[in-house]
């Protein structure tokens, strides 16, 4: 299916998060792993009935433990609850399968389901020893406030350096039954995810079929959270999960000419889409929100692999933060990009809110008004267009500006 006919579904977004299907509940609170007591560290989620469930990690060959035991638990592809900390990556860390697993039969404990049912993930610090016992001890009381208005607790508790939380939901109808997709996401920094994102976790009450399930699952991440960067570093968390626990009652999903295949699809990459964007506009220190959209190419796998390599530059991202439209860095950055392409077709423009302006064509530049295209870049949301000329496909990739507070915080981020 193609992105841009998802526009014609009537799906209207909601309040709630990961809370707003039926049948989810969340809760976040402060346990002690971080020095901050300002911050909640420990995030849970929980359905009320057993989820088809789908996930994809990060493809960095040094994999924190967490991941490797949601491998196992959902391979059945089920799981009905999510267990999260920040503060800690667990990840190269002493006893950090060991700890993963008991924060999975802790949360099992408190929540009287199967241990192989729960989701669990990590985020923080590489290498620092878990302080397991402050997470068991705290587990039951989480699991105590879990309730449906709980999705900003649990979206704040899995922060790092994020300055804010990223949460949103949607609703549609399929048949005549309300269907809702909720979700929250986290990450600043160490974020140039393939397969997998940062932390992310998405909620849904639709009636779908699990292998049809993981089949969209993968095209909505392929297509948002794989195609955001901020730093060109992939983390040893990266995760993105989804559960869906059918208590929409809509008609079962079990094929893609199903009538409501398209619909759920659509509302899914609405949702992917925002939480992706709203991370690539958090990234550590930055002003602005790039993105680039590569348009009029043979396929959309080369638009994509295109618009990710430019939004990946870090000259290009520190051009763009100084309102310099060095467009010839833009041109280097898809050049190198891995695809074939003639740079002799290639226009490239600069648009915001402030305008739009063209400033190159065939490959060459072209007399523009410096001031005029500063303008532009000066807004919090740019996009660079390019135009390949060469077929009828599209994609967009998002990123942010490298700016000088961005190795102020990654110099000190253990402290």
């Amino acid at each position: 299916m193609k992105v841009n006919k998802l526009e014609k579904f009537n799906i209207k977004k909601i309040d709630g998060g990961i809370c707003a299907p039926v049948g989810f509940l969340a809760a976040g609170i402060y346990c002690g792993l971080r020095k901050n007591k300002e911050k909640k560290d420990l995030a849970l989620i929980y359905s009320e009935t057993v989820c088809n469930a789908a996930a994809l990690y990060t493809s960095n060959k040094v994999k924190a433990d967490p991941i490797y035991v949601t491998m196992d638990h959902i391979k059945d592809g089920n799981a009905k609850a999510v267990i999260v900390n920040s503060g800690n990556a667990n990840a190269c860390a002493p006893k950090g399968k060991e700890n993963a697993i008991r924060m999975a039969e802790s949360a099992a404990k408190a929540l009287g389901i199967e241990k192989k049912d729960v989701i669990v993930a990590s985020t923080g610090v590489i290498g620092v020893p878990l302080d397991i016992e402050v997470i068991e001890s705290n587990i039951p009381m989480l699991s105590n406030i879990l309730s449906r208005k709980g999705s900003s607790d649990a979206a704040e508790a899995i922060m790092t350096t994020d300055t804010y939380k990223k949460e949103t939901a949607v609703s549609f109808e399929l048949h005549g039954k309300e269907v809702k997709i909720g979700g929250i996401s986290k990450g600043s920094g160490m974020i140039h995810p393939n397969m997998g994102t940062t932390l992310s976790f998405i909620t849904s009450d639709v009636n779908i079929d699990g292998a049809i399930l993981d089949k969209i699952w993968r095209y909505c991440v392929d297509r948002t959270f794989n195609r955001i960067s901020i730093d060109g570093d992939t983390s040893t968390n990266d995760m993105a999960c989804i559960m869906v626990n059918g208590l929409a009652n809509n008609p079962m999903i079990s094929d893609e000419s199903d009538e409501g295949y398209e619909v759920f699809l659509a509302a899914l990459m609405k949702v992917c889409t925002h939480l992706a964007r709203e991370l690539a506009r958090d990234g550590e220190g930055s002003t602005r929100l790039i993105s680039c959209t590569v348009y009029n190419a043979s396929d959309e796998d080369k638009a994509g692999i295109i618009a990710k390599s430019v939004i990946s530059s870090s000259l290009t991202k520190a051009a763009l933060h100084g309102g310099d439209a060095n467009w010839g860095r833009i041109l280097c950055s898809a050049g190198y990009s891995g695809v074939d392409f003639d740079y002799r077709k290639v226009d490239i423009a600069f648009r915001s809110a402030k305008g739009e302006i063209m400033v190159c064509k065939n490959g060459r530049g072209l007399l523009f008004d410096e001031n005029q295209a500063s303008l532009i870049l000066s807004t919090e949301e740019t996009c660079v267009l390019i135009n390949l000329k060469e077929g009828n496909e599209s994609a967009t990739a998002w990123g942010c500006d490298l700016t000088c507070e961005y190795v102020n915080i990654n110099g000190s981020y253990r402290s």
